[in-house]
């Protein structure tokens, strides 16, 4: 069984996800797999540094992150080729990576499972839902934010009401680490009886 984890910004996604791998479940996180297909020796680097030229690369030959960001940010043209390049490599790869995990059910952590369909690659959607005022607050910590800033980020991502009408699962992360702790044990042994309950 796979279960995609999802939440907006600051909702708590990582600690979340960290819990559930102390109980030793995998965890496969888009965001990090987008770091590794354009590492260097990666064939889509190679596509990206013939597409934007040699100055996109540091001197280590890795990407320049925020110059790519600059351009992509500017110019959409530049912003849909890049996606169109990177998506289905990482659909692929997180594909690879959630069939090697092992284990009872494993996840798939990505902040846009939602908005890029990949909830149609998972069994169950797990949000984690937060006040908007808790967002706000950690975001701004988080990013050295102001609140505006902050709003227009939350504002630009899918809305919660939709987030949390496409849940299974929902964890309220609204409160301290232990009863956050307690929420993701339950869940565990939820998905457990379930997986259970399937194998038999």
């Amino acid at each position: 069984m796979i279960v995609g984890l999802t939440g907006g910004i600051a909702s708590g996604k990582s600690q979340v996800s960290q819990l559930f791998e102390e109980f030793g479940i995998e965890i496969v996180d888009a965001d990090i797999v987008a770091r590794q297909v354009v590492e260097p020796n990666q064939p889509a680097l190679a596509k990206i540094s013939e597409h934007f030229g040699k100055t996109i690369l540091l001197a280590d030959g890795s990407l320049n992150r925020s110059k790519l960001r600059e351009i992509v940010f500017a110019q959409r043209h530049q912003k849909e080729w890049l996606n169109a390049l990177l998506h289905p490599l990482i659909r692929q790869e997180m594909l690879r990576q959630l069939e090697q995990a092992k284990g009872a059910y494993k996840i798939l952590v990505a902040p846009l499972l939602l908005e890029n369909k990949l909830n149609q690659l998972v069994d169950r959607v797990l949000v984690i839902d937060t006040p908007i005022d808790i967002q706000l607050s950690r975001t701004m910590a988080r990013d050295g934010v102001d609140k505006q800033q902050a709003q227009q980020i939350v504002d630009a991502q899918m809305s919660r009401k939709l987030k949390l009408q496409a849940a299974d699962d929902v964890i309220e992360n609204n409160s301290d680490l232990n009863s956050l702790k307690r929420k993701v044990a339950d869940l565990h042994q939820f998905y457990l009886d379930i997986t259970k309950s399937h194998d038999s």
